[in-house]
């Protein structure tokens, strides 16, 4: 039982401290530091990040991807084949991508986020995850042009191959593949499942069973892609925002017992305050399901919590935290942890009140 982020993290500083990145963007843009003096700054957030979250509780951490200016551009620059459009947005959310655009098919030249891994690594005692968007995702909101979609999204996951193959190689312990785009997938879209099926071959062949690949699917609900295409693909662990996808608690319900369930329960597009109650319960369904056991359930924000400011997003981080540290206590433990209303008059410790979300109430 573990609690960890989806990816993202304010860059913003703490309430009355001062924006030192900012300024660093402007004495980068002024010729006052250069490329090198930039990113010493950035490592410094980095570092305070790495920080943050192993005060909060959580046991596998990331960078933050403050390096990044969204999720998407580190790819395309990296990869041979992209160049930087306009803005795209996601759906009437707030979040928004650079997108890219295909020049030609795209091809691995060398690796992109290693280095920024084995700096965060380097910089804490605690487990370090690394999060890159996953070729279906890249496919479908890039703009292939004239190479065309099939083309991009599956010669895409033959270079992210490369990309995780160099990750392992350095020592990272879990890599997880962000999969936005499996939300757009509608109920008659058996191309889709095919193509994402298929990219999710070329994405994992010839990797083996060395280091930890977990699929993330955040910002919706993925029940139309299936149990049988999502599950299909040899990843170890799988990450379900259960905030905007309440419907993405099917998928837990069907995931094999082998397969780790990372649970996203705190709501990352909102500063309200979450649940204790409805975390943990969470945390025993989950592990309820297919008798997967706590060992194999995780906690996270339902997305990454960029667009927070930086005390909610500490907040929503220490209640996981200690979500997952109760979760994993004896029943007198929690009993005392969670609200009184969560105990029965007799002292004897019920389910906390499921989610709407849940499938078919279930506790």
């Amino acid at each position: 039982m573990f609690a960890t982020l989806a990816g993202a993290y304010p860059r913003t500083p703490r309430p009355g401290q001062p924006f030192r990145l900012r300024a660093a963007y402007g004495r980068l843009e002024r010729g006052e530091i250069d490329p090198a003096g930039f990113r010493a700054v950035q490592d410094d957030l980095v570092r305070e990040l790495l920080a943050e979250q192993a005060e909060a509780g959580l046991e596998l951490l990331t960078d933050g991807q403050v390096r990044w200016d969204d999720p998407m551009s580190p790819l395309a620059h990296g990869l041979d084949g992209f160049e930087i459009t306009g803005l795209l947005r996601w759906f009437d959310t707030n979040t928004y991508f650079r997108q890219p655009r295909a020049l030609r098919t795209p091809t691995w030249r060398g690796p992109i986020t290693v280095e920024d891994w084995r700096f965060a690594a380097s910089a804490t005692e605690v487990p370090v995850k690394q999060c890159l968007v996953g070729p279906y995702t890249l496919g479908r909101l890039a703009d292939a042009g004239d190479v065309g979609r099939e083309t991009v999204t599956l010669a895409a996951a033959e270079a992210l191959r490369e990309e995780l193959r160099a990750l392992l190689e350095a020592g990272a312990p879990v890599i997880q593949v962000d999969e936005y785009a499996l939300t757009m997938v509608g109920a008659d879209d058996d191309t889709e499942r095919r193509l994402f099926g298929e990219a999710m071959r070329r994405l994992t062949e010839g990797l083996g069973e060395v280091g930890h690949l977990s699929l993330a699917v955040t910002m919706g609900s993925a029940e139309h892609v299936g149990a049988a295409t999502l599950f299909e693909a040899p990843f170890r662990s799988y990450l379900f925002d259960l905030i905007a996808g309440p419907d993405n608690w099917r998928l837990v319900a069907d995931a094999p017992g082998e397969r780790g369930v990372v649970c996203g329960v705190a709501d990352a597009r909102s500063t309200r305050p979450d649940e204790l109650e409805v975390m943990v319960w969470a945390a025993h369904y989950a592990a309820s399901t297919s008798g997967r056991g706590l060992e194999r359930v995780g906690l996270s924000p339902s997305t990454g919590l960029e667009y927070l400011p930086r005390d909610r997003a500490k907040a929503k981080i220490e209640l996981l935290g200690r979500a997952a540290r109760h979760a994993a206590g004896t029943p007198d433990e929690l009993i005392s942890a969670l609200d009184p209303r969560a105990v029965t008059l007799g002292g004897r410790r019920r389910t906390a009140t499921p989610p709407a979300s849940s499938p078919g109430g279930a506790s």
